[in-house]
């Protein structure tokens, strides 16, 4: 008779991940995959490719499948998934049929990078891949790839996250300035969708809701365990040793949240700071009521869902 006995659980990471005394990584959730390719409903158009052969960093491009040489040239969003730094990818479907509403609605070219993940690969792991993807669609890869560049206006593009995606955007958005004053890396703007940041002390909503600010905690601990834990600059941007906002080398922020997250406070924070800081760009809060941690990936089809990916178009469309 088959063994009936369960592995042994070191960790569960709850609801995404399990480590198995053997120090297997069971993850489950964010594990699906679909093919790139054209998506009848939307129009657009997608494939993979590999931008960094040394690491195996990958990206699955979109653009609208109608474009021609001859039409002017479009937006680029550079996009980072969420999944807490450890699940999902950019070929997940739920993540593959947001980008394709998003990239129609725009009316864009959009890079969504598959950065690796942690614990396999520790932080700051998928900064440093994404990181590398920016540089690529800047350098045009080694090889270059030709949506990118023949149909995009770098001179229009953003980073977009949502999560631990929207965490990447901001840090990225910083490294830009810090790395050269004078940046050839033109970012026109950031759009953060229900950011993933923390802190140890609970503000707003986190002081009642104990049982998610734990869960949380446990989350960032897991993926980057340090004595700052969650006062770790790359989870707080006003931590201790956190690089200012101020830094920031886009000319406009867009920070969405919603009203049931438990992260809602965090993104609050962020645009309040922002306000107070001399950064001179152009932000935007909006709030999304009654509705939890990206809904609208989950449950794309509804009204409210729909009204955020217009927002983001608009945003990046706007001068």
């Amino acid at each position: 008779m088959a063994s009936t006995t369960s592995p042994e659980v070191s960790l569960e990471v709850l609801p995404y991940l399990r480590v198995l005394k053997d120090g297997t990584i069971d993850r489950i959730a964010g594990t699906q995959v679909v093919p790139a390719g054209l998506d009848p409903q939307t129009g657009v158009l997608s494939k993979d490719i590999v931008l960094i052969p040394e690491t195996g960093v990958s990206a699955r491009l979109y653009r609208p499948n109608n474009i021609t040489k001859t039409d002017h040239k479009l937006p680029l969003i550079v996009y980072f998934h969420g999944g807490a730094f450890f699940i999902s990818s950019a070929a997940d479907p739920l993540y593959h049929n947001s980008l394709n509403m998003l990239v129609a609605e725009a009316k864009a070219i959009a890079v969504s990078v598959n950065y690796r993940l942690a614990p396999e690969h520790p932080l700051p792991t998928a900064y440093e891949d994404s990181w590398a993807a920016l540089n690529w669609v800047f350098g045009g890869g080694e090889d270059g790839d030709l949506w990118v560049k023949e149909h995009v206006d770098f001179g229009r593009v953003f980073l977009v996250g949502d999560s631990a995606g929207a965490n990447i955007a901001h840090h990225l958005a910083l490294r830009v300035k810090a790395s050269d004053p004078d940046p050839k890396v033109k970012i026109a703007g950031i759009g953060l969708v229900h950011p993933y940041f923390w802190g140890k002390e609970p503000i707003g909503g986190e002081v009642t809701d104990l049982v998610r600010k734990s869960m949380v905690d446990k989350w960032w601990q897991f993926v980057c365990p340090s004595e700052k834990a969650g006062d770790d600059p790359l989870i707080n941007p006003f931590g201790d040793g956190a690089p200012s906002v101020e830094g920031l080398a886009c000319g406009k922020v867009l920070v969405l949240v919603a009203g049931k997250d438990i992260l809602r406070d965090r993104g609050r924070l962020y645009y309040d700071e922002l306000v107070k800081s001399s950064w001179g760009g152009r932000k935007e809060l909006t709030e999304t009521e009654g509705e939890d941690h990206v809904f609208h990936i989950f449950n794309p089809n509804c009204e409210k869902a729909k009204s955020l990916i217009k927002h983001l178009a608009s945003f990046i469309n706007q001068d």
